[in-house]
């Protein structure tokens, strides 16, 4: 069957986290960042975290009433419906459509999220301070905004607050660093598991930590870099400038969109067996 086929992909694709051992540099950095953190002031720290998660359920409800975002919703259900003449509202999806169906629609969306990455990092690498000022916000968006597509072709409806909780957990955890991963997706498994109402959400509501500025680091590097290289002219434009951010952004989308892709499909399939 699909479902025992993906079931399997999802094993292999988890192992590669589960079996991860993290480098002596990971190690030190970890402790160095546990470190700092612990000597800051309480208050300091937990309210540092809170504006940071308050800019990620901001992002998330600005999102929820764009016109772009109905565009979406209404793409999915027309997609849907080529597979199945029953489907009128988004939680149609997860009843009448297979696993192979959600995930063929799905894929869409993510080459589309991809494709939207990678003109955006091209843009940072070739453009002035204006560009590499709004990158980071720009890909925050755009990431959080490809995971709601994913969830909404799943069935999921996006503006439900358990549903916009967990999948700012799913943007979470795929933007951890590697060796994280797979704790945060054990803690997300657990979170659906006991999930008893859409509008309550049962397990804990903090987002961020130190360990996931890991990843605003990296971007910071990322901009070092491109400014770097960005003298560096090849008739006229900053190429590895260019390829250096265009990359970077497509391959931080690439694993975002896989993670939000496999928890998804692990769900619909819980669910099926549940069901």
């Amino acid at each position: 069957m699909a479902d025992d086929r993906i079931h399997r992909e999802l094993e292999i694709w988890l192992q590669q986290f589960r079996q991860y051992q993290p480098n002596d540099f990971e190690n030190m950095y970890d402790q160095w960042m546990h470190q700092n953190f612990q000597n800051l002031d309480p208050g300091v720290r937990n309210k540092f975290f809170s504006k940071l998660d308050a800019w990620f359920f901001h992002t998330h409800a600005f999102l929820q009433g764009t016109s772009y975002q109905y565009e979406a919703r209404a793409r999915i259900l027309t997609a849907g419906r080529i597979f199945s003449s029953n489907i009128h509202h988004i939680q149609d999806m997860e009843k009448e459509l297979t696993t192979d169906q959600l995930t063929y629609i799905a894929e869409q969306q993510m080459a589309r999220g991809r494709l939207y990455s990678f003109a955006q990092g091209g843009l940072t690498g070739a453009g002035g301070w204006l560009f590499l000022g709004v990158d980071y916000p720009m890909m925050m968006l755009m990431n959080i905004r490809a995971i709601q597509l994913i969830g909404l072709t799943f069935g999921h409806e996006m503006n439900h607050p358990y549903e916009m909780m967990i999948s700012l957990k799913v943007f979470h955890a795929a933007t951890l660093p590697k060796r994280l991963k797979a704790q945060a997706w054990e803690d997300l498994i657990q979170e659906v598991e006991k999930k008893e109402h859409n509008f309550i959400v049962a397990g804990d509501d903090r987002l961020t930590d130190e360990g996931w500025l890991e990843q605003p680091l990296k971007h910071c590097f990322k901009s070092l870099f491109i400014l770097m290289f960005r003298k560096k002219l090849v008739q006229g434009l900053p190429f590895i400038s260019i390829a250096i951010g265009a990359y970077s952004n497509y391959h931080l989308t690439k694993r975002v969109t896989e993670f939000a892709m496999k928890f998804y499909q692990y769900r619909h399939i819980t669910n099926e067996e549940g069901g």
